[in-house]
């Protein structure tokens, strides 16, 4: 599945899934515009060490996913700097929780700046680009809730539901233009953070954390396992194959079947 000469960019990836997709896109050939906050000196850490190992180039923008100029300002960029934008994966999100009468306006603001409008700002500067050369694709991240929903998370869920809804528009638009639009729907997924977290309850409740991943997983999964970063990357990575050019408008579940039921 060589992607020897294309250029990604991935939102959010100086961690957790975000890295996880750019690496394997670099790992196929791929030249990266990584982009998220984080330290600077990690940042360009991570950005050299991945320019080193997969031999390719590693751009780094600081972006902020919720202000629509600075998206088309990084679009921009990429196109500039790695030569073109072939692989959009719009990966930025946040979280908060609380119930709908207790949700704070500017937490959903927010959420809905950066989950939702942030994607729809990103496709609007790479779709152009796109059509010119006859090939592209774009791979939203949404989540298992963007398919079903989960109490005090009405920010979240209404922001993946529309994610879901934007692939299928975008899908319509662009099926003849050699630009598949589709939309990743991960469950849980072991990231760093999660596993800290995981460490923690594990701690509080003097337990172990194989009991506390266990609990925590089959909460809402049938399947009592994570996801991995690497795992969405390699699904990532396949979406932009030739075998997956009639592939376009739907969510793809990788939930351990989350939303079978």
């Amino acid at each position: 599945m060589s992607l020897a000469g294309k250029v990604a960019l991935v939102t959010g990836s100086t961690s957790g899934i975000g890295e996880g997709i750019a690496r394997a896109l670099a790992a196929e050939g791929a030249h990266v515009m990584l982009n998220g906050f984080g330290d600077a000196a990690a940042i360009e850490a991570l950005r050299a060490g991945m320019e080193s190992q997969y031999g390719v180039k590693i751009g780094y923008s600081n972006a902020d996913i919720s202000k629509a100029a600075e998206i088309e300002t990084m679009v921009a960029e990429t196109q500039k700097s790695l030569g073109s934008l072939d692989i959009l994966v719009n990966n930025a999100g946040i979280q908060f929780t609380a119930p709908v009468e207790e949700f704070p306006a500017a937490k959903w603001d927010a959420i809905i700046a950066i989950n939702l409008s942030g994607v729809f700002h990103g496709m609007r500067a790479a779709i152009p680009g796109m059509k010119q050369k006859g090939w592209g694709r774009i791979i939203n991240i949404a989540s298992a809730h963007g398919l079903v929903g989960s109490e005090h998370k009405v920010a979240y869920v209404a922001a993946k539901h529309g994610v879901l809804g934007m692939t299928k528009v975008a899908a319509i638009e662009l099926a003849n233009d050699g630009i598949t639009v589709t939309a990743i729907c991960p469950g849980w997924v072991l990231t760093p953070l999660v596993q800290k977290q995981l460490e923690d309850r594990a701690a509080a409740n003097h337990s172990t954390v194989e009991k506390e991943t266990h609990a925590f997983v089959t909460e809402k999964q049938p399947m009592a396992q994570f996801s991995t970063p690497e795992e969405i990357g390699a699904l990532t990575v396949f979406l932009c194959s030739d075998a997956a050019k009639t592939i376009t408008g739907v969510p793809i579940s990788i939930d351990g079947g989350w939303t079978a039921g």
